[in-house]
């Protein structure tokens, strides 16, 4: 074999060894991905609890199912803007709900609404009255920091914890709930539509894996057609 074709078959099998052990990273980060899906499926198919005693836990808060019950404060409502929902423009109601056994404010997403500007709304004729009776699941703030109030009003871009806090005339719970559809309200009264939990995909890390297994398998093979016609040109040249 000439020092050049060595050369190629060392780089050629290098890459063979990244490129599967890429391959073997996609696939952790599937089985990562596949476990996470399951302590979530587990956290969602517990019977709905208290938002006071989920607290308790914040590793295991979000996306846990909670039932709280209060009044809420409509004066104090943030409208979270840009929000589409399937390509339409709409806002959604973000709105402190006071428990009826104490403890701070917390804010609650009620639902979406169409919007056509993505910020302006008669948020009147959304309200629901006095009394929230919530079942929904747990979901936090937004991260970052900074100013997210959209002109004069109480219309924001984001929701982090510091900043909706500073907009509040009261403490509020660290965390949101996101009402979910057949929480005990008359569904005769008209409301936003309802925010479902996020899908829980297994993402496109078995495409990738995928795609780097192909990459090592045409990289072997590639040099195996090298080695081959290295071998026969080795062999016609002894023959003259």
């Amino acid at each position: 074999m000439s020092r050049r074709a060595l050369s190629f078959v060392i780089a050629a099998l290098l890459a063979v060894a990244l490129f599967a052990r890429l391959g073997f990273w996609q696939i952790g980060r599937l089985n990562e991905r596949r476990d996470r899906n399951r302590e979530v499926v587990a956290r969602r198919e517990m019977a709905p609890a208290s938002f006071s005693e989920i607290l308790r836990d914040t590793t295991t808060a979000r996306l846990r199912a909670v039932r709280l019950t209060g009044t809420y404060d409509y004066a104090n409502e943030i409208l979270w803007t840009a929000r589409s929902r399937k390509g339409a423009p709409g806002v959604a109601f973000i709105t402190p709900l006071k428990p009826d056994d104490g403890g701070p404010a917390v804010m609650v997403h009620r639902g979406w609404a169409y919007a056509a500007d993505g910020m302006t709304v008669n948020d009147t004729l959304w309200q629901e009255g006095p009394r929230g009776e919530v079942t929904g699941y747990v979901e936090e703030f937004s991260s970052g920091t900074g100013t997210v109030r959209i002109g004069q009003g109480r219309g924001v871009r984001l929701l982090p914890l510091d900043s909706i806090q500073q907009m509040m005339p009261y403490p509020i719970a660290t965390r949101l709930v996101v009402q979910q559809a057949g929480n005990g309200i008359q569904e005769t009264i008209r409301h936003p539509l309802r925010i479902d939990p996020p899908a829980l995909d297994e993402g496109s890390h078995r495409g990738y894996a995928f795609q780097w297994f192909a990459f090592a398998g045409i990289t072997l093979l590639g040099t195996i057609a090298v080695l081959v016609r290295e071998r026969q040109l080795t062999l016609a040249g002894r023959a003259r």
